[in-house]
């Protein structure tokens, strides 16, 4: 076992090395325009991306017209959420979301308030997961568009995505979903799931970095968005630019390994979730945080109370984890999709997210526990607030 453990996949994926070799031609030997018609260079680059195009499609259940190509998810959120809101602002300018999604989500619906927009950011229960009768009650004729996250990014927690899509197709407003944690991970399928618009990323599963997608759906309902990136039209004119064809493929091959592999991938990595959680949760004041049941299979979020979480990290130099404090200019503040879920400051400070990967042993996991265990007794040894903890607790 090599040092130090990487537990921190939802932050990146190491790229799998049967997708670089497919990638690698595209960089020196293919390295055509996918945009050139006139030639055999360009022809090669142009097939590359319309079989990663299939790929893709194959994996989330559309076809491969309904791949708009972008630099990765944040693209994909800000290109959907802004191209619906300029495309159908004649209809309404309401948008619904919820307060734990991603700042990719969050920070394009607060750009669009400043233009007029209005946004209701819902709430979510103690489990992470929305209110469907609280969703009911905030959509309006004016509402254009729903956008809720797939599987969430800190805690896992999966939203009923069925459920949400029929409510907002009640109302003719579209449903769009940020899947990036979700895709290759567990079963998505855009039409089972009522889904019009989702947004992904390729180096989440295994991936390049640099590229992601947005599916927009072609029928029932035609979905149309207003393209943010002008200048030559490529990808049915919603997203200008030069295809990043090596990307692309990468991409392609990467969703193709996710389908043939997932479900074996899912139930190993569920199982090594479950035994070292139920290891860690034998370490006295620890919390799972989120849903135990509506969650992916591969992450796990944790508080270790009266430990804080930049110590623990610190403490655990050669475990690669994500800590639920978010550094932003002179001050730490704990994760908002954390106090969402009614989170204590502390509470929240004290959290860990573990993210577990196609990569990630058994021997890992075993070296995570004892690391992680040892950590929080040194921490908590040091701490008084234990020790006023312990003294009151054995009165």
């Amino acid at each position: 076992m090599e040092l130090p453990v990487y537990l921190d996949n939802n932050a990146t994926t190491p790229l799998d090395p049967r997708v670089l070799e497919v990638m690698l031609p595209y960089f020196t030997s293919k390295f055509g325009n996918a945009a050139s018609r006139s030639h055999a260079f360009g022809w090669i680059a142009e097939e590359a991306v319309d079989q990663a195009r299939e790929q893709i499609a194959r994996l989330i259940g559309c076809t491969d017209k309904e791949i708009i190509f972008t630099s990765g998810a944040t693209e994909a959120d800000n290109l959907g959420i802004k191209g619906v809101f300029e495309m159908y602002h004649a209809k309404g300018n309401h948008i619904i979301t919820a307060v734990t999604e991603h700042k990719a989500v969050l920070d394009t619906c607060k750009h669009l308030e400043k233009l007029g927009a209005r946004v209701t950011y819902l709430g979510v229960k103690e489990d992470g997961l929305i209110d469907l009768a609280e969703l009911k009650a905030a959509i309006t004729d004016e509402t254009i568009l729903v956008t809720i996250m797939y599987g969430n990014n800190e805690t896992g927690v999966i939203q009923p995505m069925n459920e949400i899509a029929n409510i907002a197709h009640q109302y003719g407003a579209l449903f769009m979903t940020d899947a990036t944690q979700a895709i290759g991970k567990i079963p998505v399928d855009v039409d089972k799931d009522g889904i019009d618009i989702m947004a992904f990323s390729a180096h989440k599963l295994y991936g390049p970095k640099g590229v992601g997608a947005l599916y927009v759906r072609r029928k029932n309902p035609r979905v149309k968005i207003t393209a943010q990136m002008d200048g030559g039209g490529h990808e049915r004119g919603m997203r200008s630019g030069t295809l990043n064809v090596p990307g692309i493929v990468g991409l392609g091959k990467a969703c193709e390994l996710c389908r043939l592999e997932m479900d074996e991938e899912a139930k190993r990595l569920g199982a090594l979730r479950d035994k070292m959680e139920t290891a860690l949760m034998t370490i006295e004041e620890s919390y799972i945080n989120g849903s135990t049941v509506h969650r992916l299979p591969h992450v796990s979020n944790l508080s270790f109370r009266y430990v804080e979480g930049e110590a623990l990290m610190m403490a655990m130099k050669n475990l690669a984890v994500s800590s639920g404090s978010a550094c932003t200019s002179a001050s730490i503040k704990p994760s908002h999709v954390l106090k969402s879920l009614g989170l204590s400051d502390d509470l929240a400070h004290s959290s860990i997210r573990f993210g577990l990967g196609r990569f990630t042993t058994a021997e890992e996991v075993d070296y995570a526990i004892e690391t992680i265990k040892k950590a929080v007794d040194h921490l908590r040894e040091l701490s008084p607030l234990w020790e006023t903890f312990k003294e009151v607790s054995t009165q």
